[in-house]
């Protein structure tokens, strides 16, 4: 008998090391370790529908061993294209199984539950964005990542489109000068349902309700924070900005290499008459300090009604606008419009980024030892916190001066508990 690693043991070995295990047909294999880069890999999928269904079709080709949502409605809907996947209601059962990746698509209040217990346990994780509902906890997942060397992959898919690396390349070839404003706008989302917290009520018999609570405050049922418009209550998500930070900023964060801000200052208003609890209207203004001879940058997040200055003159309703010392750049998902100074064309930049295999396939093929994913939890929890600072500045009512470092609001210390928000009885994230 060969003393050999586990399957999950295995593949994280040979992807720290970065090398592509080889196919030999002469070299004894056990069933527990891959036989090749292309033998399928074991995947359990925690949330399996709006973002989990576009999610479970990006891994639908390695072998997906177990399915698990609250709602055995879209549970067993997503089955029927995976018989053999067992299936839960509850995610912690998931680690019953010999994996060799974890893919988290539950509401935000839930993610660092899932991801934190995956990396623990060594795991691969793939994981939507934003990564976590709080500070704390993004500063928990950067501890265990580093600890344990996993590779990661927070779902903002436009993080690897072709788009994204052309803009990035330009701005830090110069070709629009120093940076020092960018611009992040985009209108109210059209769906905003408005929501009151209501009387008891029963859920539905196809949806395990405690646990989708899971960690967050208790609340009767009701349609109006349940499925999709989570993302409209502090108790489940963060509203507009957590929805769409990880998408737009990072493009601004890629290109300029920003971090931690050191000062945000929010204004906003509620839609509906004020019955929701996170803002329809929002605008958040971050000083970032200078990253080496990278001068400082101001970044301007507006949605809704506000408007930044200067999105006028580019005719755009949405997008990323880097105001540079030569012209400015505005670009989308798949659109970018330069317009220089002095009238001139932009000289084109020679493409040095790689075009991506895939945002999924990174993940998978980097389990394999195959190359690396853009979008690692390294980076993906900075992104995230950035987020979140702004909706610690809105409902602090507030400017913040913050101590990245420290993780700490230096002039408002009432921020702590948003920060690291508290757990309904029974949760706790160990880390």
């Amino acid at each position: 008998m060969y003393d050999v690693q586990s399957r999950r043991e295995f593949l994280k070995s040979v992807a720290a090391m970065g090398v592509v295990y080889p196919v030999v047909s002469s070299m004894p294999l056990l069933a527990d370790t891959p036989k090749n880069p292309n033998e399928k890999l074991n995947i359990a999928v925690v949330g399996v529908a709006a973002r989990g269904a576009a999610n479970l079709n990006g891994v639908k080709g390695e072998n997906i061993v177990a399915l698990c949502d609250i709602d055995s409605e879209r549970l067993n809907g997503a089955a029927k294209e995976f018989p053999s996947a067992a299936l839960y209601d509850d995610y912690r059962r998931i680690f019953d199984h010999d994996l060799d990746g974890v893919v988290c698509s539950t509401p935000d209040h839930m993610h660092a539950f899932v991801v934190c217990e995956a990396l623990k346990r060594g795991l691969p994780v793939y994981c939507e964005k934003p990564l976590t509902h709080s500070i704390s906890e993004a500063r928990k997942i950067l501890k265990l990542v580093d600890e344990n060397n996993n590779i990661t992959q927070m779902g903002n898919q436009i993080h690897s489109t072709n788009n994204y690396r052309r803009v990035v390349e330009q701005i830090q070839s110069g070709v629009i000068g120093d940076v020092r404003q960018v611009h992040v706008f985009l209108p109210a989302v059209e769906h905003f349902r408005a929501g009151k917290r209501v009387q008891e009520s029963t859920p539905p018999d196809n949806v395990s309700y405690d646990l989708w609570l899971g960690p967050a405050p208790y609340r009767p049922f009701d349609v109006s924070h349940f499925h999709f418009d989570w993302r409209y209550w502090w108790d489940f998500g963060g509203g507009q900005i957590a929805d769409f930070w990880c998408h737009y900023t990072d493009l601004a964060y890629w290109a300029l290499d920003l971090k931690y801000p050191t000062r945000i200052s929010a204004i906003g208003e509620k839609g509906h008459d004020g019955e929701n609890e996170v803002p329809r209207h929002l605008q958040v203004e971050y000083d970032y300090p200078a990253r080496g001879e990278k001068p400082p940058v101001k970044l301007t997040w507006s949605q809704g009604k506000f408007k930044p200055e200067g999105a006028e003159v580019m005719d755009k309703s949405h997008g990323v606008l880097f105001e540079g010392d030569k012209g400015r750049l505005w670009a989308d998902y798949s659109n970018k419009q330069i317009v220089l100074q002095d009238g001139s064309e932009a000289v084109p930049v020679k493409p040095y980024i790689a075009d991506s295999i895939g945002h999924h396939a990174e993940w998978l093929q980097a389990i394999r030892g195959n190359g690396t994913t853009a979008s690692p939890f390294s980076y993906g929890a900075v992104l995230t916190e950035g987020g979140h600072l702004g909706n610690l500045s809105y409902r602090l009512g507030k400017e913040i001066l913050w101590d990245a470092e420290a993780m700490k609001a230096t002039n408002a210390p009432e921020a702590d508990e948003i920060i690291s928000r508290q757990y309904r009885k029974g949760w706790t994230l160990d880390v």
